[in-house]
């Protein structure tokens, strides 16, 4: 798995491409036959599907918007009702598609950041959800527009699964950023309604047996 990492760094960073694009990188790590990652398998995979199929229930969520569904293997492990997946990678949707094709409350689509608009809310439901997909999100402009598509997109309840925290730029496809400030901030009408400690927590940035990552649910204030 490293060796395509780097070798899609190598490509998405010589002369012709000297900003990075974070779309770019996860459509060329699944073409090449790359993975979610390590978040989305083993024991840290079982901790999230644990605590997510918990909330579903507790919050009675009837409908999921999903944005980065990625390869599916996370998914696999959720009691999901009605389904909505969004990636930016179509060689993954297509994956998705295939794999999960006899699931008839699964449905997948291709998302773009920069054109997304969806006033007639078609991809609206109870919950919207974003695991592990903050911290991927290096280019300013995206982060924002993603988090106001996350927080529009949902009804009720938004799961997020990532590091409130800054640090340092360590690597061309990750940056981790405090999202909670830019939350209250940007988002008035939502509110911070649990927050679940992970099991597995890493004091390193690269540790790929724990995670940096948390639990942050929030929920839609009533009028």
């Amino acid at each position: 798995m490293k060796k395509i990492m780097n070798s899609i760094l190598k490509q998405l960073f010589s002369s012709k491409n000297p900003r990075f694009n974070s779309a770019k990188y996860w459509e060329e790590r699944y073409r090449t036959g790359g993975n979610s990652g390590t978040g989305s398998y083993n024991e840290i995979a079982m901790f999230k599907a644990t605590v997510i199929n918990k909330l579903l229930k507790e919050y009675r969520i009837e409908g999921v918007t999903e944005f980065g569904c990625g390869d599916g293997n996370q998914l696999s492990l959720l009691e999901m009702p009605k389904y909505i997946g969004l990636d930016v990678s179509n060689s993954i949707i297509q994956f998705c598609i295939e794999k999960f094709e006899s699931d008839k409350n699964k449905n997948f689509f291709l998302y773009n950041t920069k054109s997304f608009l969806d006033n007639h809310g078609v991809f609206k439901n109870d919950c919207a959800m974003s695991i592990d997909v903050l911290f991927h999100l290096v280019e300013a402009d995206i982060y924002q527009k993603y988090l106001h598509h996350v927080f529009e997109t949902a009804d009720r309840i938004v799961i997020i699964y990532a590091a409130d925290f800054e640090l340092p730029q360590r690597s061309p496809h990750e940056l981790y950023r405090s999202f909670t400030k830019y939350i209250n901030s940007e988002f008035p009408d939502w509110r911070l309604d649990k927050f679940i400690k992970n099991d597995y927590p890493s004091a390193t940035y690269d540790d790929e047996k724990g995670s940096l990552a948390d639990f942050f649910v929030y929920r839609r204030i009533k009028d």
